[in-house]
């Protein structure tokens, strides 16, 4: 388990201030996500009055050239707010907004380059474990959960993983775009809730080389014609799109376009090889899993448990919008007008 810097301040000072008023005035922490694809920046801004939808949040600005993200000397890059949530540690009416970048031209930033596994930093008793000997870091996990909830992401669930101080939580259920936004707020308050325990958490989908589980962002995929009675007749044409297509969703799952998941994707420790598709019902050796209660009743959801914890879940998502609801085929994504 890691630990930062910040571990050694003491946190019995900050709540005097925390509970201090601050009359009708909103604090607006906007988040947005950086140019490597995988870190998160924010800023905090007054608002005058609370905000009660996001035409009530201004476009703001900030210095791309500490982001990775300028073109040149054209540095100013623009924040344009999508989502808004509530704020768990500065608690109402503040605000979390999540961003979209626009570049210096009012133009989209392009970035060159669900449940999610994370650690904390020998394979044993640890998945699900109970336990001061098998479950480390559970309080970081609790707060983390609540925050969520508070906060109004769409978390569902947690459990304690494979490795050591190793926990996964799950978002969803989720609609098309919704998904990125909260799964982008949940891993946004996991590092603040780790800042405030001085411990540093890792979506890096192979932390610890070796004969260790890697971490993954297993995507659960289904649509209205898959969850009705037959649907397994639509899983499995999905599932054989995504067989033909399985470069390209490699290349759109982890943020290095195939790197990182190398490292994972081994074949071992409960993953598929990244060189080879598979499918199968209950398999977690699989690219795609059947959940054996989908087999047995016919309908439901498939998991792909190809995407990395590092993953952009907006590029996940639309891979598999584009396969299998549009039907593209090829390794390039098709350029529509």
């Amino acid at each position: 388990m890691a630990t930062s810097a910040s571990s050694m301040l003491s946190k019995a000072v900050k709540p005097q201030y925390m509970d201090l008023p601050q009359g009708d005035q909103v604090q607006a922490m906007y988040i947005w996500i950086d140019g490597t694809g995988e870190g998160l920046r924010c800023k905090t801004r007054t608002l005058d009055s609370e905000p009660k939808t996001i035409e009530d949040l201004p476009e703001w600005n900030f210095d791309g050239s500490s982001t990775y993200q300028s073109e040149g000397s054209n540095s100013d890059m623009y924040l344009i707010p999508q989502a808004m949530f509530r704020d768990p540690f500065r608690k109402d009416p503040n605000r979390l907004v999540l961003c979209e970048v626009l570049k210096y031209n009012h133009k989209p930033m392009v970035i060159h380059l669900v449940d999610v596994t994370y650690d904390l930093f020998d394979l044993g008793p640890y998945y699900c474990g109970v336990g001061a000997d098998k479950a480390y870091g559970r309080d970081v996990v609790e707060a983390h959960y609540k925050a969520c909830l508070y906060a109004g992401v769409k978390i569902c669930g947690t459990n304690a993983e494979v490795m050591p101080a190793q926990w996964e939580f799950q978002i969803g259920p989720c609609e098309g775009i919704e998904m990125g936004d909260h799964l982008w707020i949940a891993r946004f308050l996991l590092h603040r809730v780790c800042e405030d325990f001085g411990i540093v958490a890792s979506f890096d989908p192979k932390p610890i080389p070796g004969n260790w589980n890697g971490a993954g962002c297993h995507t659960n995929f289904s649509t209205k014609e898959m969850r009705e009675d037959g649907g397994l007749k639509y899983i499995e044409e999905s599932i054989e799109r995504l067989a033909k297509r399985h470069q390209y969703h490699i290349r759109a799952y982890d943020p290095k376009g195939g790197l990182d998941n190398a490292r994972r994707l081994t074949g071992h420790h409960e993953t598929s090889n990244i060189n080879e598709f598979s499918a199968g019902v209950a398999n977690r050796g699989a690219s795609i899993r059947i959940p054996r209660s989908v087999g047995q009743e016919m309908k439901g959801y498939f998991e792909d448990r190809r995407p990395s914890a590092n993953c952009d879940p907006y590029a996940v998502t639309e891979a598999l919008v584009r396969t299998c609801l549009l039907n593209e085929e090829g390794d390039e994504p098709v350029k529509y007008k």
